[in-house]
């Protein structure tokens, strides 16, 4: 007669798994979670970006945020191989007037000439009163346009940096928050 063990031996899994698939975890563990936002559209889709040692190494959509309850467009699925896309610019790039060629410059750079084109169309078009005295403290030949990837408190700060300190009267959002 015939007899079956029903029983297993401590060494062997009761799942249909080898030792080695056992063995294994998943690459996302011990990986560093930060919360973002999909950077392509209005909407404003909420992003899981996972990194380990500096470097991303998956973005998935958050499945706690109440504008897409985890789920990404086409765009926003890809975003993580626009981020390591190895052909992605990644420095400041400036072409000078009238030049039929692009020069990299460093980051430093770019600011600093952002900042004084800035201060330099301030100063030639701010207008402090208008023809009755009245106070105007306006400036119109600036302008600015915020994005859905900007939250709540940083268009606060960038209405108060251009509106309140700069004297910007073109202030806008597409997300019209």
């Amino acid at each position: 007669m015939l007899s079956l063990s029903l029983t297993t031996p401590a060494e062997t899994s009761r799942e249909p798994f080898s030792r080695q698939t056992l063995a294994k975890t998943s690459r996302l563990r011990g990986a560093t979670v930060t919360e973002s936002v999909c950077p392509y559209c209005a909407v404003g889709c909420g992003q899981l970006i996972y990194t380990k040692g500096g470097r991303i190494i998956d973005i998935e959509g958050n499945p706690e945020s109440p504008v897409n309850e985890g789920t990404l467009c086409p765009k926003g699925a890809n975003a993580f191989q626009l981020a390591v896309n190895p052909h992605r610019v990644t420095h400041v790039l400036y072409r000078a007037p009238h030049s039929d060629h692009w020069e990299q410059k460093p980051l430093e750079w770019a600011l600093d000439q952002i900042a004084l084109r800035v201060k330099a169309a301030r100063d030639a078009d701010f207008v402090a009163t208008d023809a009755q005295g009245r106070r105007l403290n306006s400036l119109r030949s600036v302008g600015t346009l915020g994005g859905a990837t900007l939250d709540i408190e940083e268009n606060y700060l960038v209405k108060k940096l251009f509106g309140g300190g700069l004297g910007v009267v073109s202030i806008e959002n597409q997300a019209r928050i």
